[in-house]
């Protein structure tokens, strides 16, 4: 299984690159972590909030793998803990389908994302800085990993 971290933006600190590669870097290949960077749409006076939304979800469908399983990272869905991520993964894993969680720039997911989603997955109720949701969901991702290989990284 793929999973593919489908996020807007295309520069991103130091930092973050690093933590990201960091923990995508510890997944096997039998659940390997692709970051897909999508182009932020560009800010223009003529452009509204709702115009930027929509063009920067045109831009994320347009970069989803078909009959992929959609999860969207958006305040409004269910939080999971990490034993919640592990029994989803050892879902998709059994599956067979890869799975592409969305991640929509600095104003949001577009309605026609949220549509297109199987799963509306809150990392938190704060706002988190979206190169700070990289971050964490690679960490997430890998710590959920070694729950279903009953690895000591994790210690519930």
């Amino acid at each position: 299984m793929q999973i593919n971290l489908v996020a807007v933006g295309t520069r991103m600190p130091a930092w973050v690159t690093e933590g990201y590669r960091e923990y995508a870097g510890r997944l096997p290949r039998e659940c390997s972590l692709v970051l897909v960077e999508v182009p932020p749409c560009k800010r223009r006076k003529t452009l509204n909030t709702e115009r930027i939304r929509e063009e920067e979800g045109r831009r994320i469908l347009a970069a989803l793998p078909p009959r992929a399983t959609v999860v969207a990272l958006d305040v409004r869905g269910k939080s999971w803990d990490t034993e919640t991520l592990a029994t989803r993964m050892r879902g998709w894993m059994q599956d067979g389908r890869d799975v592409s969680l969305l991640v929509g720039g600095a104003d949001g997911l577009s309605d026609e994302c949220r549509k297109r989603a199987d799963l509306h997955w809150s990392l938190s109720a704060l706002t988190l800085p979206h190169a700070l949701v990289r971050v964490v969901i690679a960490e997430q991702v890998y710590r959920a990993w070694t729950i279903l290989t009953g690895h000591p990284y994790h210690r519930a």
